[in-house]
């Protein structure tokens, strides 16, 4: 496969990406109400949004939708179009994940790739992966007034990470460029349509502060310390240093 080939594959999937994050936030601007400007915007900004974002850290000019306005002409129809068969998308729903997954891996190796021609190492590439894939998705959401999907479960943020882990050990492998490209986008790919249906996600971090404060503190202290790992090595081993040292002073 050669570099042209990798380049169309690219550009097709990212195509199939963009449409799917317009027309799942033109459904999202329908629940809020919203005129058809505010639907055009809101797709526009979910499906180019991590992009533009990505760009804008890395100091990349032009933005790639200004570069290419034909991007945000396909936003804008997809956006528009969903308006008049809005009555499709509750059974479309499952086409959209796939799309969407489809999308989420096309936009890791895209970040993956411009943070790689500007010179930039892992760190820079997992942010730009991560960058590119959710941005969006969190404006939408919090344009639509509710917490940012990526913050509260699902297995998608990491995902983006676990891609540009697959392209840095193949590149330190020495593997060429499109496997690379392949490789990754069928890591995460696979990986977000497994968590889908299995239902897996990150740990959910929850703070009651009621349920804190009608508690004994040395209560808390003792029973949530002893949970850190390594606590109860040291716990027992302060437990030793003392009963040897009132020994000693007897």
């Amino acid at each position: 496969m050669t570099a042209l080939d990798v380049s169309g594959l690219l550009t097709s999937l990212y195509l199939v990406g963009i449409t799917a994050e317009a027309m799942t936030a033109a459904v999202s601007a329908g629940r809020m109400r919203m005129d058809l400007f505010g639907v055009v915007t809101l797709g526009a900004i979910t499906a180019l949004g991590g992009g533009t974002v990505r760009d804008l850290l890395l100091g990349v000019y032009p933005l790639t939708w200004v570069a290419h306005p034909r991007y945000l002409l396909v936003v804008i129809i997809a956006s528009v179009v969903t308006v008049r068969i809005s009555w499709l998308m509750y059974q479309l729903r499952r086409f959209f994940l796939v799309a969407d997954a489809v999308g989420l891996a096309t936009f890791v190796v895209l970040g993956i790739q411009v943070a790689l021609g500007h010179g930039h190492g892992f760190v820079i590439s997992c942010v730009a992966a991560v960058t590119t894939g959710v941005s969006g998705g969190v404006m939408r959401d919090v344009l639509s007034d509710r917490v940012p999907l990526v913050f509260r479960h699902e297995m998608y943020a990491s995902t983006a990470v676990i891609g540009t882990c697959v392209w840095w050990g193949l590149m330190l492998l020495g593997a060429p460029d499109w496997i690379n490209v392949l490789a990754t986008l069928s890591v995460v790919l696979s990986t977000r349509l497994i968590s889908l249906k299995r239902g897996w996600d990150l740990p959910v971090y929850e703070y009651d502060e009621e349920q804190v404060k009608a508690r004994n503190p040395r209560e808390v202290l003792y029973t949530q310390g002893r949970k850190i790992p390594g606590a109860r090595w040291a716990y027992r081993g302060l437990r030793r240093i003392r009963g040897g040292r009132g020994a000693g002073d007897v």
